[in-house]
């Protein structure tokens, strides 16, 4: 497992290929989160959000047969068109793969302590929580 809380951009290919190399492997899902519109600023707590991270994988591996995950997520001032995101998860099987790769991205939506102020034309904001967001990872609840 790899949870990377970063500034630099990373690598998805490279990463994606890392996760491969186990001959036991038959899929690796993944999903690249990228900005939007407008630029942003990312800002977590060092350490309790790495922490999170490797709970929210921890927990996707006890309900889905995953071999191997990578999450990196950036923080700092990032463009429009920049990588946010990565979250790999290698399985033997496609099902588990998806499965967990769509857990995990739910789940840092809303349990990983990130805050993100977004800069638009007219002045800086904070972005609130989506209700959206909360929507899909309830659907997850045992």
């Amino acid at each position: 497992m790899k949870v990377s809380v970063q500034a630099q951009d990373f690598d998805a290919g490279a990463e994606m290929r890392a996760l491969s190399r186990d001959p036991k492997v038959g899929a690796v899902a993944s999903f690249i989160g990228v900005v939007r519109e407008v630029p942003m600023t990312l800002e977590h707590y060092p350490g309790m959000t790495e922490s999170a991270i490797r709970k929210i994988v921890e927990e996707a591996g006890g309900r889905w047969k995953v071999m191997d995950c990578t999450v990196i997520h950036r923080h700092g001032a990032l463009q429009p068109g920049e990588q946010i995101v990565l979250v790999a998860v290698a399985s033997a099987h496609r099902g588990d793969a998806f499965a967990a790769c769509e857990f995990i991205m739910d789940y840092l939506k809303t349990q990983a302590p990130f805050w993100k102020k977004e800069h638009r034309p007219g002045g800086a904001q904070w972005v609130e929580a989506r209700a959206s967001d909360d929507q899909a990872a309830q659907r997850w609840d045992k």
